[in-house]
């Protein structure tokens, strides 16, 4: 029996429709007039640096693993109420890229580290501060001024040679910590109880549908992996401002976050105490003239590089995102299947890196990509992993096959486990008088709607653990023979544990620590190529179907009935990292 739901909004429809028809015309209109100004950018882009220029990183956004071409279409959004706000990203690669070009450049004088709110996870953070650290190997100066200094880009920009702080303006030293929400109480009051089938002890993700409070073994697992993260932190700006490692504990232990400006002053923390309207007079000490260009990120992304010709290529394949089957933001099995056919079929890829930034998502779509990257070894394409802030559960599987895996210090990966989560609707529908009753051909053949309205019974729940258990069999043997290890040592570190990737190169989980960069010269080294080009997949997303997105004019009610649909659909077999929002 099929529920159907009424538009609430009646003849409405048609005048949306006239609207719609108005609406298409003007972007259609728009489209041309956008279409010659990116010609015209482009004519005048990718101009060279001025004589005496300052790369200026403005410390704000969000930083994603690959940057996207800027949308032309994004400031119509504003310009009518879909609903869509604009969320900044800056890319990783653009970051590392332009430090680098900086650094190689004689045209910059220097970089400048403004502002202190950049969202940047630990991993992404500790490789833009390696390399400002590298970019001062070439003698050129680095400073650094914000407002307020979120705590983890007061780690980043402790690499500079003088930082500046506002006035009033205040850093955030206060430590780490990790949190989660439960909804189990919430989800006890509404009557929808959370079936959950899992392997591994630490195998957290889901805890929160069925307690109330982390388990011993997920704190254990978060405090092991939170007091790696911050004694990495903590170190690192030590040695950069000359402070020690209990001085650095110390004030984290005071909140240095509502502390008296003066105190930032006295414990070594920032050099001097500005207003930003003053920053202008350092730059000109700085480079001694008063006649210098200043270049932001994404102006500096367009300006050109040399060209490699050659022949031989190294791809470079990101995937970033939870993984899903079809849909979705994140890394899509159809779209990422495809994409590695392509690498495969190209005879002058040589190598293949494979950026992984993933907590992990569906364990059917982690499967087809594991094969997928088998595909491309047997042709004889060596692959190497290189990993980023996560590359958990899923994301650990699609890593695990490679022929050398880099991992950062504070990625976090492993969470070897699997688990499912099947709703039921038994305890709303008594609360409502919803009654079900029906007949089946044989002794299962209702399990599908059981499992949603009635609740598994002792056989049922066998049923599905048993499937929960075979894909943690496959999960680890997958990971057994992609690392050379036996199953057995596999499954005795994963559980669903997560490790830092300090911690899984000890295990026998990573080759080595190391960066992007690193992972390009092994993939050379094992291609046996010294002269080669890079070549990006998955291609940057067509900024008019991103537009077109944002005219998605279905309403928030409309797209929670789809998820529930989909959700209520079959069981979800997942394998996803515990999510801790770390602060």
């Amino acid at each position: 029996m099929a529920i159907r739901i009424k538009s609430s909004e009646g003849g409405t429809r048609k005048n949306r429709g006239c609207l719609w028809t108005i609406i298409v015309c003007a972007v259609l209109y728009l489209c041309s007039c956008v279409g010659f100004a990116m010609l015209v950018g482009n004519a005048f882009g990718n101009s060279k640096l001025g004589d005496k220029t300052v790369y200026r990183i403005d410390m704000k956004g969000i930083v994603v693993e690959q940057a996207q071409e800027d949308n032309p279409f994004a400031a119509l959004s504003g310009a009518v109420p879909f609903g869509a706000q604009k969320q900044e990203t800056v890319g990783l690669d653009d970051l590392l890229s332009n430090i680098k070009l900086a650094k190689e450049d004689d045209h910059v004088k220097g970089i400048y580290l403004k502002g202190g709110s950049l969202s940047v996870a630990p991993a992404s953070a500790k490789a833009i501060r390696d390399a400002l650290i590298d970019f001062k190997t070439s003698g050129k100066w680095i400073i650094a001024y914000a407002e307020s200094y979120g705590q983890t880009n007061y780690y980043i920009a402790s690499v500079a040679d003088k930082i500046y702080l506002d006035q009033v303006g205040e850093v955030a030293w206060h430590g780490l910590s990790g949190t989660k929400m439960y909804y189990k109480r919430i989800l006890d009051k509404i009557g929808v109880e959370m079936q959950v089938l899992k392997v591994g002890t630490f195998k957290s993700a889901v805890e929160p549908y069925f307690r109330t409070s982390m388990s011993e073994a997920d704190r254990k697992q978060t405090e092991v992996y939170l007091f790696g993260i911050w004694n990495n932190m903590t170190a690192a700006v030590a040695e950069s401002r000359h402070l020690t490692v209990e001085q650095m504990n110390q004030y984290a232990d005071e909140f240095m976050d509502v502390q008296p400006q003066e105190k930032y002053i006295q414990y070594g923390m920032v050099d001097s105490l500005v207003y930003r309207q003053d920053m202008d007079s350092v730059l000109v000490r700085l480079i001694g003239d008063e006649d210098y260009t200043v270049i932001t990120t994404s102006k500096m992304a367009s300006i050109e590089r040399k060209k490699n010709k050659a022949k031989d290529r190294i791809a470079i394949v990101y995937a970033e995102g939870e993984i899903t089957d079809e849909t979705g933001d994140g890394i899509v099995g159809t779209k990422m299947i495809k994409t590695l056919s392509e690498v495969m079929k190209d005879d002058d890829i040589k190598a293949m890196v494979f950026r992984v930034n993933s907590p992990g998502g569906s364990a059917n779509a982690s499967e087809q990509i594991n094969h997928a990257v088998k595909l491309i070894q047997e042709k004889g394409i060596p692959v190497v992993v290189s990993m980023g802030d996560y590359a958990a559960s899923g994301g650990y599987y699609i890593s695990s096959e490679a022929d050398y895996i880099y991992a950062e210090p504070t990625t976090l990966t492993g969470s070897i486990g699997i688990f499912g989560v099947i709703p039921n609707y038994k305890g709303i529908r008594e609360k409502v008088g919803l009654d079900i009753d029906g007949v089946g051909t044989n002794k299962h053949a209702a399990m599908l709607t059981n499992l949603t309205m009635k609740g598994m019974d002792e056989g049922e729940r066998a049923l599905m653990q048993a499937m929960i258990e075979r894909g943690y069999d496959l999960f680890t043997r997958r990971c057994a023979e992609g690392r050379n290890i036996p199953q057995d040592s596999i499954k005795a570190i994963g559980e669903g544990r997560v490790w830092l990737g300090q911690d899984a190169l000890r295990l026998g989980l990573v080759d080595e620590l190391g960066n992007i960069d690193n992972a390009i010269d092994k993939a050379a080294e094992l291609a046996g190529i010294e002269d080669y080009a890079l070549v990006y997949y998955p291609k940057p997303k067509d900024p008019f179907e991103e537009f077109m997105k944002m005219l998605d004019n279905s309403t928030e009610e409309e797209r929670l009935i789809a998820r529930i649909r989909e959700m209520v659909k079959e069981p979800r077999i997942l394998m996803l990292a515990p999510v801790v929002e770390i602060r």
